[in-house]
């Protein structure tokens, strides 16, 4: 990125874009392991403001809800490991400000017990995360037909979602599919309203970067480079700043299967870790990547629609594209359009994922999906650029 512009619009070509819950600072890897972080402010002024206007909540709620989201991501992974074999899954439950872990009804009181003490609230269910997660994996080696829009493990409901677009539930080839899914394990239909598509746009006004005649925007700065979409881009692309200058090029990527892809930077262009706020908020520092759970808020920014905010809706959602599914993303609440790919999805100060697609726009609404950051640095050995 040119210094020259380093404060204004320039700092989205480098930067990561999106931001919530607040869950303290880390080291820059792709392991997500928590460092101290005593005294640290839970948001920006910025920050909280528009959790106001984008949840209906006053500052103090907002503040509220942020410390609460922190404390249930840091303890999430020792809640499942005290849950052991009888994990049911886990969620953030806003109404009780509280971590929510399943466990199976046959668990032992002793296991019930071990939750507990762990400051979650328990409850139980039928059937333990492994089976679930089976029976989606043996639903992802399915076909699947345009009319299936995604499935995923939802722990609340405790079953697989299979979400089928309105109007297609009476086709024969979705209600071959929702009957091979059935015997997969326990699954629950549900009705979206349209299919899913990626972000991606052409070329037009605006301060992302280009590939080809492609829009998108840039995700969370690396070490040595950006992660963003897969479907912006193949190995060996050569990509362009908001200025029309060469930033760097394609060194992997991945479309579909998965949606994820690195781009080297050099010819003037640095990294720093930022989230650009587009005047919505203030800019804000990342500072990790621990990941934040079912039910928690969260933000994304990109540069066709900049800053808007919602709820992680679920988690491992294979999402069935026109250009084949894409797995392991995760759906929130938040609107994006075309132009948006790539760019990041933040809770509070921790990186949670780059856009990928979804359904709807920022007018009348909609859900969008997000590759796991953390997959992407595991996957291409990257290090994420942290404060």
């Amino acid at each position: 990125m040119r210094r020259s512009r380093l404060r204004h619009l320039g700092l989205a070509t480098l930067l990561v874009l999106g931001g919530l819950t607040a869950t303290g600072a880390l080291p820059a890897s792709a392991t997500g392991a928590p460092a101290d972080t005593a005294g640290e402010q839970p948001a920006s002024a910025g920050l909280l403001d528009a959790m106001q206007r984008d949840f209906g909540l006053t500052r103090a709620e907002a503040e509220d809800r942020l410390a609460a989201e922190r404390r249930a991501t840091d303890l999430a992974p020792t809640a499942r490991r005290a849950a052991g074999e009888a994990f049911g899954g886990s969620w953030f439950d806003a109404d009780r400000g509280r971590l929510t872990v399943a466990v199976t009804s046959d668990a032992p009181a002793t296991t019930v017990r071990a939750v507990a003490a762990t400051g979650a609230h328990v409850t139980t269910v039928e059937h333990s995360a492994e089976r679930l997660d089976a029976a989606k994996a043996r639903i992802d080696r399915l076909d699947a037909p345009a009319g299936v829009s995604s499935w995923h493990v939802d722990p609340a409901a405790n079953t697989v979602v299979v979400d089928v677009v309105r109007g297609e539930r009476a086709d024969n080839d979705v209600r071959r599919f929702v009957e091979r899914a059935r015997a997969a394990g326990p699954v629950t239909v549900r009705t979206v309203s349209s299919a899913p598509s990626t972000f991606a746009a052409g070329t037009v006004g605006g301060d992302p970067y280009y590939t080809g005649n492609v829009r998108c925007s840039i995700g969370f700065s690396v070490h040595g480079g950006f992660v963003t979409a897969g479907h912006c881009g193949g190995v060996g692309g050569a990509v362009r700043g908001w200025d029309g200058s060469h930033i760097g090029t394609f060194q992997g990527s991945s479309f579909p299967g998965n949606d994820y892809a690195w781009v080297s930077v050099g010819s003037g262009w640095w990294t720093v870790p930022v989230v650009l706020g587009w005047g919505t908020v203030s800019d804000q520092l990342v500072r990790g990547s621990n990941e934040a759970p079912v039910g928690a808020s969260i933000c994304r920014s990109g540069s066709t629609t900049h800053w808007h905010c919602g709820t992680v809706l679920a988690k491992n959602e294979t999402v069935n594209y026109s250009q084949g599914a894409v797995h392991q993303m995760t759906k929130t609440s938040v609107c994006a359009e075309g132009g948006d790919s790539g760019g990041s999805f933040i809770s509070g100060d921790q990186a949670q994922g780059v856009t990928s697609g979804g359904w709807g726009n920022c007018s009348s609404g909609g859900e969008t999906w997000f590759q796991p950051v953390n997959e992407i640095l595991n996957r291409y050995g990257l290090t994420l650029h942290t404060a």
